[in-house]
């Protein structure tokens, strides 16, 4: 898969399918677009490229920074894994908020990308003050030489599947829910830094994870897989998402103990995968008490 931080793309890659949208969870609308993408090209023998934002335009105007279901790399290793073409990056900037939406579509989609067929959902809006929307794809289709093809969102058990009911599960500790939503399980991968070995000390060596710029679940101990470059593959553990209130801390982290493994991880790229919420974060009156919760914690995640 080749990938564009700009619109300056192959000539093979022209005339190609391109779906467009955030994607930010990968959820399981976002690979109803994609899967119907891809499935075109397969017909039509064409190439199938992804325009997606970094960082997503919530990030932008807002500027929370835990926002994201999925990291950059993450989406690239799920793109690739589809198969899909290309892959454009394009920066959200003060620049690029600012250009009209029928710019948009004559200057990047016609004129640098030349794009045959375009993939997006129904509730896809582009452009300055984002005035462009489906209708408007729809409106310029002749005139640029395109066809748009519209995705009704997907539904489980009823409602809508987006990005915004997905964190507001993480937020609240439903990870089973969540995972159902995206169609995989959530994973956050991060290298781990040094940390006070206070895990170790008290029996449960823990390896630190920065949460940077994921949506952060409730605070809470969780039961997880974990994996780490080769070294071992979704070994099980526990995973406390917090401040360590038992301690002071003051900053957010996530810690993972990992079942039978002792190694010294430090700077590991480590992939988190959250199963399941097992209990509230809580402060404990001494060290003993914590000892006996987390070997709680740990049958209740063996189960």
């Amino acid at each position: 898969m080749k990938i564009y931080k700009n619109f300056e793309i192959n000539k093979n890659f022209k005339r190609s399918i391109l779906a467009i949208g955030n994607f930010d969870g990968m959820h399981k609308g976002h690979q109803k677009v994609l899967n119907l993408a891809l499935k075109k090209a397969k017909k039509e023998n064409l190439k199938c490229g992804i325009l997606s934002f970094e960082p997503s335009p919530f990030i932008f105007f807002t500027k929370n920074k835990n926002h994201n279901l999925y990291s950059l790399s993450q989406k690239i290793s799920f793109f690739k894994k589809k198969k899909v073409d290309f892959f454009i990056v394009k920066k959200f900037d003060k620049k690029f908020r600012c250009i009209p939406y029928k710019e948009f579509i004559k200057k990047i989609l016609f004129k640098k990308l030349n794009i045959k067929y375009i993939f997006i959902s129904k509730n896809f809006k582009f452009g300055k003050n984002r005035k462009g929307d489906v209708k408007s794809l729809k409106k310029y289709e002749n005139k640029f030489g395109f066809i748009s093809f519209i995705t009704k969102p997907f539904k489980v058990d009823g409602k809508i599947i987006s990005s915004t009911i997905i964190r507001k599960f993480i937020k609240e500790g439903n990870i089973l829910k969540a995972n159902k939503y995206l169609g995989k399980e959530w994973t956050v991968t991060g290298k781990v830094e040094s940390g006070e070995k206070r895990g170790r000390k008290i029996g449960f060596p823990t390896c630190n994870l920065n949460f940077k710029n994921y949506i952060i679940p409730k605070f809470g101990v969780y039961s997880v897989l974990v994996s780490c470059n080769g070294l071992f593959i979704n070994k099980k553990g526990i995973a406390n998402v917090g401040l360590r209130p038992t301690f002071g801390g003051k900053n957010i982290i996530l810690e993972v103990n990992i079942f039978g493994i002792n190694k010294n991880l430090y700077k590991k790229r480590l992939d988190v995968i959250f199963k399941k919420f097992i209990r509230p974060e809580k402060k404990f009156d001494n060290i003993n008490e914590l000892k006996l919760q987390i070997k709680k914690d740990i049958k209740i995640s063996k189960r």
